[in-house]
């Protein structure tokens, strides 16, 4: 792959004989594709112990929000290792970025859908080093060379003898071995847990007997609940508030509003209840979305910033025998993990302790020490499981350390949202308009593709040629071979909070490709999958592009290697029944390609008399390289089907007059059981390395289901949400 994870460079065991085996690395700080940076620090991270028990511990560098990484990071060393999978254990890491950084962010961060690929050889590397200082270990009490010592499940043993010692026996002596360089790691053949399936998940037991602790979960001695009221509108500021609020402790003014604090949660609540705030929303966000749409709808006529331009598109379009235009729109969505955003703070004169899910362990670290005035290693961090995130659960412990500090700093505070302030008060995936033209010529071949995008940048801090990637991505990198191409965008500037969500920029630029594309099918007469397999024929590596708006050192990555999506595509059909009978009403197909890694899928549905239509089946294929727990695999694109789903018939957030709507899962719904299809998950066999699978799949499921509708019934569906599961 053409962003292979960072090399390990060299090693060093860290003190720690006296409780059995401690294995560190030192890692170089390099992004994958990124500008090398060999002369900045290595830093050492500590992803193994042996303890003298037997037990092994992997230390996960990337928080679980029910994602399966503490167990795919597990199986990484496990495997190297030759572990029992049944003596291994595994616990967050502590908040430390010069250990545990992410190898792609450079910083400890979990995000991205990249956890096992910045980790796959780090973790890898790691249990390979743990097994040769055992294996060395072993030969040295046995006094017999290195060769003649083998390990497996846990148990290492001497060929042609009957000397056997598990690694709770040698863990102090391993730790005295010195620290081999260059240790080999198995090749993929070689693999007896890796790609396995039926591996047992480390975090499960502990959420059937309901010990696992989430953040919502944790209570430490003395601690009070905080609640917050905030401004109806996105901007408003407190004009003036009643303090006066008996039955609570504090009530005090922080930057997002004013904190109520109380023995409990519900006397919190039910003074917030009472509380008596102005709001200034002379500085507010007071559009409604009716009108941010119209507005958008205007930039459509106008050309933005060149997200990627091919050819000549403007003489392409003109010469072009016919044209096909289409408008889409796509609303705000909001996260609504099921477990809302909860923070809990202990701080004391020079320290501060933090139990939270947030992602960005480094990012909550350093904004807790920058508000309290303390060095970052001062600030600790207890990743705790969250119930779910989604991108949701970044960036929420800055605010439970403002009311901390405002309350006097020596009291530990958890800060609570609920449903309803999660929804009106979170930050969201933006809004979106687009435009997608479509020129033929007069032998129904493609000449010219034209799609423009309106609407907020998630990253406006890091453009390239005005662009942020992840307003386009999806768009501005179609595979397929069209001479003239142009993608643009206008960036928007709006007052409502946003951030990335699930299945990003995919989300809705998949589905103007994609449903666009079948369009094309239908006005030319020719079948869906023979139409993409015509324009997925030649590389895309290989097509001159003149303008591509991503940094430099990316752009190997932004396309899938060639042929895989083709091939994926082509999986999906074949077991999906392509081109045979079958299915009750409509058949649509739609491939995507995020994260390195290439999903396709086919959706079945089933059309009523009365409008009413039922997903019935979803094929999907899936090339993530090596899928290190095909289980989780299977588990993260059944689930990105229920998400997608989801905010395809129901996902929305809209505003009046600047205030959001919606407050709960009664008016912001998501996927009912009973709506869920039956998913087919095909794994493509590869050895290249890992990829991810968290989110792509998200993208590939509503443009699919939506060309089946259009297969079934001739309609077209280009605002998002449905609204119900019904053709309009």
């Amino acid at each position: 792959m053409p962003d292979s994870p960072a090399r390990v460079g060299r090693r060093t065991v860290l003190k720690g004989a006296a409780a059995g085996l401690v294995i560190g690395l030192y890692v170089p700080h390099r992004a994958e594709g990124r500008t090398a940076r060999a002369k900045e620090p290595f830093a050492p991270n500590a992803f193994l112990r042996i303890s003298p028990d037997n037990e092994v511990t992997i230390i996960a560098k990337h928080v679980e929000w029910g994602q399966g990484i503490h167990t795919t990071l597990a199986m990484m060393i496990a495997e190297e290792l030759d572990a029992s999978w049944a003596q291994v254990r595994v616990r967050p890491a502590p908040a430390d970025p010069a250990h545990y950084a992410n190898l792609i962010f450079e910083m400890q961060h979990t995000a991205g859908s990249n956890s096992v690929r910045n980790s796959w050889e780090q973790y890898r590397r790691a249990g390979a080093t743990g097994r040769a200082m055992l294996v060395s270990a072993a030969a040295a009490r046995w006094r017999v060379p290195v060769g003649e010592i083998a390990v497996r499940d846990g148990i290492v043993r001497r060929e042609r003898s009957s000397r056997r010692a598990t690694f709770g026996d040698l863990a102090t002596a391993a730790a005295a071995q010195p620290v081999p360089d260059n240790v080999p790691l198995k090749d993929i053949g070689q693999f007896r847990l890796i790609g396995t399936s039926g591996v047992r998940r480390l975090d499960t037991p502990s959420k059937i007997d309901a010990s696992a602790r989430f953040a919502i979960d944790v209570a430490v001695p003395g601690m009070l609940t905080a609640l917050v009221a905030r401004s109806p509108r996105f901007g408003g500021t407190v004009s003036s508030v009643n303090r006066d609020i008996p039955g609570v402790r504090h009530v005090v003014e922080i930057p997002t509003g004013v904190a109520v604090v109380a023995d409990s949660f519900w006397a919190a609540k039910q003074a917030r209840d009472r509380l008596d705030v102005s709001w200034d929303d002379s500085a507010a966000e007071t559009r409604s979305t009716a009108e941010l749409v119209a507005e958008y709808r205007a930039l459509l006529d106008q050309r933005g910033d060149i997200a990627r331009s091919d050819g000549a598109i403007d003489n392409a379009l003109a010469n072009a025998a016919r044209t096909i235009t289409a408008d889409f729109e796509y609303p705000y969505l909001a996260h609504a993990p099921l477990e809302p955003a909860a923070v809990v703070v202990r701080t004391s004169g020079d320290g501060c302790e933090i139990w939270t899910g947030d992602g960005s362990v480094q990012g909550a670290q350093e904004g807790a020490a920058e508000l309290l005035g303390l060095g970052p290693d001062r600030v600790a961090i207890n990743s705790v499981y969250a119930g779910g995130s989604f991108g949701r659960k970044d960036g929420t412990t800055n605010e439970a350390v403002e009311i901390a500090r405002a309350i006097g700093g020596n009291t530990p505070v958890k800060l609570l949202w609920t449903r309803e302030d999660d929804l009106r008060h979170s930050f969201y995936r933006p809004m979106y308009v687009h435009r997608v033209t479509v020129g033929l010529d007069d032998a129904n071949a493609i000449t010219a593709w034209r799609h423009t995008i309106v609407g907020q940048s998630i990253f406006p801090w890091e453009p390239v040629n005005g662009v942020d990637w992840v307003s386009v991505d999806g768009a501005a990198n179609i595979p397929y071979d069209i001479p003239n191409i142009l993608v643009d965008l206008h960036t928007t500037e709006v007052g409502v909070p946003i951030n990335t969500l699930r299945g990003t920029a995919g989300a809705h630029t998949a589905y103007s490709v994609e449903t666009m594309l079948d369009d094309v099918a239908a006005e030319t007469g020719r079948d869906p999958l023979a139409l993409r397999q015509e324009l997925m024929a030649r590389d895309p590596h290989l097509k001159d592009i003149d303008i591509l708006s991503i940094a430099e050192a990316d752009r190997p990555t932004v396309f899938a290697e060639y042929p895989r999506q083709l091939k994926t595509l082509e999986l999906a059909a074949e077991r999906a029944g392509w081109g045979t009978s079958g299915t009750k009403s409509g058949r649509g197909l739609a491939v995507h390609y995020g994260f390195l890694t290439s999903v396709a899928m086919v959706a079945e549905v089933t059309v009523r008399g009365d409008r009413t239509f039922r997903v019935d089946r979803v094929v999907c294929a899936v090339d993530c390289g090596v899928a290190v727990n095909p289980d989780i695999v299977r588990g993260q694109i059944e689930g990105s089907v229920a998400w997608g789903l989801s905010i395809m018939l129901h996902g929305a957030i809209t505003l009046d007059r600047g205030v959001v709507q919606q407050s709960n899962f009664d008016d912001y719904a998501v996927l009912r059981m009973d709506q869920m299809p039956r998913v087919e998950v095909h794994i493509v066999p590869s050895e290249a390395p890992p990829t991810g699978v968290g989110q792509v799949a998200v993208a590939t499921v509503a443009p699919a289901v939506a060309n089946a509708l259009f297969a079934a019934t001739g309609q077209r569906v280009r605002r998002l949400p449905f609204g119900s599961a019904r053709v309009p």
